[in-house]
């Protein structure tokens, strides 16, 4: 990452308990759609959301976060290779990958440098892959409270690069043939302890309490606690994923 900002170094630990993992469907997509599975890059990878997955598909998979707290936080797997390295500046073998992922994280690169990079390491007709989520899916109380505190209270303190994630990645082109993918969503089965968690993960929050402190996080805390009902009742929450692919040519 370009110039690397730190935004989740802080939070590492709660951030490897608390993020969503991804659906089955996506790592199955992904390894069909790969020109060969003897190598999976995942970059920008956190704490292994999707490296751990990809795992279960391929001979092995080179995981790289920038942040060392990230990779020391990170899911054991033993086919997972962790590393501390940058989406820009790999250090993967030229032409030795079958499938390049970067999961709630391309935002963040220097995309012109990670599409170079992308080129140099995927093999002829592998897959690069950029996996988002932003918005829960509407319709409930729950999504309510938490879509008002991320698109409103929230509104100042996201990072420019996040606006990218609020449309839907439609701001960034693949230099490679498109490859479309099927619709997917991210689906969760949380206690209220677990959604207050991954909303205290988010970047902007700890803009805000910077700035501000923490009282409209502890508000925004309260009004869950009241739509929920008891704590321990598990709901299930859902994330449109958004996914653009190319194919190296």
């Amino acid at each position: 990452m370009s110039g690397f900002k730190d935004h989740f170094s802080s939070h590492a630990s709660a951030y490897s308990t608390y993020r969503p993992g991804y659906p089955a469907a996506l790592a199955r997509w992904l390894a069909g759609e790969a020109s060969d599975k003897s190598l999976a890059v995942d970059v920008g990878c956190g704490s292994g959301q999707l490296s751990t997955l990809l795992a279960e598909h391929f001979v092995q998979v080179a995981a790289l976060d920038p942040s060392a707290e990230q990779i020391a936080n990170a899911q054991p797997h033993p086919k997972v290779d962790y590393r501390v390295a940058p989406a820009e500046r790999t250090g993967i073998a030229a032409g030795s990958a079958g499938l390049l992922t970067a999961a709630q994280a391309a935002h963040w690169f220097d995309l012109p440098a990670f599409f170079a990079e992308a080129q140099r390491i995927l093999k002829p007709g592998g897959l690069i892959a950029l996996v988002t989520y932003a918005g829960m899916t509407p319709g409930s109380d729950v999504a309510a409270i938490v879509e008002t505190f991320r698109t409103d209270t929230l509104a100042p303190y996201w990072p420019p690069e996040r606006a990218m994630v609020d449309n839907d990645y439609r701001d960034i082109h693949l230099p490679f043939s498109p490859v479309e993918a099927p619709p997917m969503l991210l689906e969760m089965q949380w206690s209220l302890d677990a959604l207050v968690g991954y909303v205290d993960t988010w970047s902007a929050v700890r803009a805000m309490e910077r700035a501000i402190g923490r009282e409209p996080f502890e508000r925004m805390a309260a009004c869950l606690r009241e739509a929920w009902g008891p704590p321990e009742t598990a709901r299930v929450l859902q994330w449109p994923l958004t996914v653009i692919a190319g194919r190296v040519a």
